[in-house]
């Protein structure tokens, strides 16, 4: 099974990425948790490359590319070939971010977006993804009280980020079968035993 997780940042995605790792670790389970953008070699060295501020300079269908070559990379490579092996492979973050952010936050035409997507990503679609959803002023809030220093896409535009929070909950109500929507205002334990109760229902695990 393929699990992807998203959100904007400091939603608190990460945290339930390895929370859900972490059980299903512990119940015995064949899984892997894996990263957007890196998880090779290859899509490391996009990563830092994506990330640095000294880059601030670069365009959205710049961003977009690399954000696809390192995903193709890591579907390629370490994804596709666990899945095959039966393994439970969790995703922080697939080509919904980049339909969210390059898409609906920079801009680029939603058909190219889905067109590039589709050849990324191998035609491979996630099973289940979770999305933790906060507003901007919540976003805004974390920032403040975490004091940690951003990185080069954390820095964009209030309109920006309010555009990207659009993008996502449209993602979500025209990919219903496949999202679920979490607050993630709520309680950090409260969010997980929420994500482990859909797992549940999708039959992924027997118990909580």
């Amino acid at each position: 099974m393929f699990i992807t997780f998203e959100g904007i940042d400091l939603c608190g995605k990460s945290t339930q990425v390895k929370l859900l790792y972490d059980y299903l670790l512990k119940n015995k389970k064949k899984v892997v948790l894996v990263r957007e953008p890196g998880g090779t070699l290859i899509s490391e060295k996009i990563r830092n490359i994506l990330l640095d501020k000294a880059n601030s300079k670069m365009k959205y269908i710049t961003e977009f590319l690399l954000f696809s070559a390192s995903r193709h990379q890591l579907t390629e490579e370490i994804i596709k070939p666990l899945l095959k092996k039966k393994y439970i492979v969790i995703c922080d973050r697939y080509y919904d971010s980049s339909t969210a952010y390059q898409g609906y936050g920079g801009k680029i035409d939603l058909k190219i977006i889905s067109r590039i997507n589709k050849l990324a990503s191998g035609n491979l679609v996630p099973d289940l993804s979770f999305l933790i959803d906060i507003n901007y002023d919540e976003n805004i809030k974390r920032r403040k009280l975490s004091g940690k220093r951003h990185d080069r896409i954390e820095q964009k535009e209030k309109d920006y980020y309010r555009k990207v929070i659009t993008g996502y909950r449209t993602l979500a109500k025209l990919n219903r079968k496949r999202f679920r929507v979490l607050n993630g205002k709520s309680n950090i334990e409260l969010i997980h035993k929420n994500i482990l109760e859909i797992l549940k229902k999708q039959k992924v695990i027997s118990k909580i």
